[in-house]
């Protein structure tokens, strides 16, 4: 019984650690997230940690290529529901697309 409490306690522990990641975890996180326009322009390349970035009007594919969820926002402001994008995933995005947030 004393075992199984120990065991218990030790899993819950480990729960709780990777549920609250620490302010230095996420100070490290690093990438980029990449948007994909036409065939006429650049792609074009933000830093994970640049916050709410307004999206060309052009915009038609994203690349999360950082640690952590990319949010696609229907507004400029990054305030209206978000769809979110997976670390190391991309997705189509819906013309007129406003805005992201890594």
């Amino acid at each position: 019984m004393r075992l199984t409490a120990r065991l218990l306690l030790a899993v819950t522990a480990a729960a709780l650690t990777v549920g609250f990641p620490t302010a230095a975890a996420s100070a490290a996180d690093t990438g980029q997230v990449l948007i994909f326009s036409t065939e006429l322009e650049p792609v074009a390349t933000y830093d994970s940690s640049s916050g709410c970035e307004k999206a060309p009007a052009t915009a038609h594919v994203l690349i999360n290529d950082t640690d952590d969820p990319v949010r696609i926002y229907a507004d400029p402001f990054c305030v209206t529901p978000s769809l979110v994008i997976a670390p190391g995933h991309g997705a189509h995005i819906p013309p007129g697309t406003g805005s992201f947030s890594a």
